[in-house]
């Protein structure tokens, strides 16, 4: 079993260029998302939320008002998602009540961070996802620990991340691109070839090679199958 918290994200974005793959990845990391092209509804919405991520320019409200009446009625974790990058306006917002601003165009991974780090500081119970087990393996975000049976596995950086974003999703096939694309960098340009390398490295050091298996023609998935399936039917 994967110990993962549905975290629950406003995005308020109007452009579908930015909002659809924010959306698609945000879910791909496990956060259950709500998508608003307006900033109308967003105050309302923003309730139910365990973060807001809010652009400024908003077809019917500016983001700097909608963000005034998020922080009337709420004090969840806002974070200003926006070209503008101008400085007065950032402290303007923050002073606003905003928690954090973000300039695009920026990478997914630095999001999720983000949204992480605002959620800490909340102290929104369970909004971050800290601890990933899935059988005898425990990948503790927090700390960068992982261990197998109670035994510590040293890993590299690199070779963490791409273990905590198999096994976040167990069974769950992960094409190379998106591996790619999350793990090392959305414009990455190196080869393909260093995912099979970190993976091999990754199975010799878990011990347990048939973990991480090879999907032909897609990429690679996690499975731990549980002990007690491996059990004989006819036994009593």
């Amino acid at each position: 079993m994967c110990d993962r918290v549905r975290v629950r994200i406003l995005v308020v974005e109007d452009d579908p260029a930015i909002a659809a793959p924010m959306v698609s990845g945000l879910e791909r990391h496990g956060f259950e998302v709500v998508h608003l092209a307006q900033g109308e509804g967003a105050p309302d919405a923003a309730r139910a939320a365990d973060v807001v991520l809010l652009d400024l320019g908003l077809p019917d409200l500016d983001g700097t008002e909608v963000c005034r009446r998020i922080r009337r009625q709420s004090q969840v974790p806002v974070i200003v998602v926006s070209a503008r990058g101008d400085e007065m306006e950032r402290v303007m917002l923050l002073e606003m009540g905003a928690d954090d601003y973000v300039v695009k165009p920026f990478g997914l991974r630095e999001l999720i961070a983000r949204i992480r780090a605002v959620a800490r500081r909340a102290g929104a119970e369970g909004v971050a996802l800290e601890r990933i087990e899935v059988g005898p393996l425990v990948v503790d975000l927090r700390t960068h620990a992982v261990t197998v049976d109670g035994d510590t596995v040293e890993l590299t950086p690199k070779e963490f991340d791409l273990l905590a974003h198999l096994a976040a999703d167990p069974g769950a096939a992960h094409t190379r691109r998106s591996i790619l694309e999350e793990v090392w960098d959305a414009n990455w340009y190196g080869s393909s070839k260093t995912l099979d390398v970190h993976v091999a490295s990754i199975r010799r050091k878990l011990g347990h090679p048939e973990w991480i298996q090879a999907v032909r023609g897609v990429g690679f998935r996690f499975v731990v199958d549980d002990p007690a399936d491996q059990r004989d039917p006819t036994a009593t």
